[in-house]
């Protein structure tokens, strides 16, 4: 019970004693930045110690490598877990604001992917060791660390932001598509092959659309396969729906910054006005081509 605070202490004092060491600045410059030469190799490394962690706790989960290596998987886990602890307490203490950092989507993923190995130490008994257990492969959550230090990542998410409402209703889309379709099975089949409810129609539904047909469930009459030929068809046929819509606003991300500068100096003109109206979009109707100096929206009436 007493080495988790030890621990604990040990590493805010190491912490404490590299701020004051190597000063703040440089410490926010390192952390904090990644376009300076020591942010740069600092990511470098951060990122490669996250993937050998993952990579050890994939490893260690096959029983003949855990019983011949165990000592060795330990004291990487251990090392591992008290270097992102280091770094974890460093990014509390040279951020501006420690709390919204804390409390952030990276900050919550920094603190699961340390969390599992000191709540492994606190729960004892062999009883618990499926729950300890279930603490450990939280230690995969190391891997999402990655993304704070893709700058594509946030193009991505800005992407995903734009076509959410696109991507909602051809969600929706296919919910419907595929309740409707798991009905007609199961009226067609009538209970044969597994066809004995509209739950598991739309189960069958579900895995044929999207083209993994799994075979645990199969029509068998004339009328069933047909419309299972056609379900097949469907699902080839959709699944350049939603890779359409995503690729469409990256180009639309990437494209707009460099829309108001020239190509071939680099100096900044002001846009036409076809490309004014163009560039003006309703976040609400989604629809584009107003003017300039519009403060509503010309088919919906929203605010632009």
């Amino acid at each position: 019970m007493l080495l988790v605070p030890l621990l604990l202490v040990g590493l805010v004092v190491l912490a404490l004693g590299l701020v004051r060491l190597v000063g703040r600045p440089w410490l926010e410059r390192t952390i904090l930045e990644t376009d300076t030469p020591s942010g740069k190799s600092f990511d470098a490394l951060l990122m490669l110690a996250i993937a050998l962690s993952v990579l050890a706790v994939v490893l260690e989960s096959d029983p003949l490598l855990r019983q011949r290596w165990a000592g060795t998987f330990l004291g990487l886990e251990w090392g591992f877990t008290l270097l992102f602890s280091l770094e974890y307490l460093l990014r509390l203490l040279v951020v501006a604001e420690p709390r919204r950092y804390a409390t952030s989507f990276f900050g919550i993923v920094d603190l699961l992917a340390i969390l599992p190995s000191y709540l492994g130490l606190l729960i004892g008994g062999g009883q618990l060791f499926l729950v300890v257990r279930v603490l450990r492969l939280l230690r995969v959550f190391r891997v999402l660390k990655l993304g704070a230090y893709l700058q594509e990542a946030e193009l991505l998410w800005s992407a995903l932001i734009a076509a959410r409402r696109k991507i909602t209703v051809f969600l929706l889309a296919m919910v419907t598509l595929v309740i409707l379709i798991g009905a007609f099975m199961y009226v067609i089949e009538a209970g044969n092959d597994g066809f004995g409810s509209i739950p598991v129609a739309i189960y069958w539904a579900c895995v044929t659309i999207t083209t993994v047909g799994y075979g645990d469930v199969a029509p068998v009459t004339p009328l069933g396969r047909f419309m299972a030929s056609v379900v097949m068809l469907i699902g080839y046929s959709i699944i350049a729906v939603p890779t359409g819509i995503l690729s469409a606003e990256i180009g639309l991300k990437v494209l707009r910054p460099a829309e108001g500068t020239s190509a071939g100096t680099g100096a900044f003109q002001a846009p036409r006005q076809e490309d004014q109206k163009r560039l003006i979009v309703c976040g609400a109707c989604r629809k584009d081509g107003h003017d300039p100096d519009a403060h509503h929206c010309k088919f919906c009436g929203a605010e632009l």
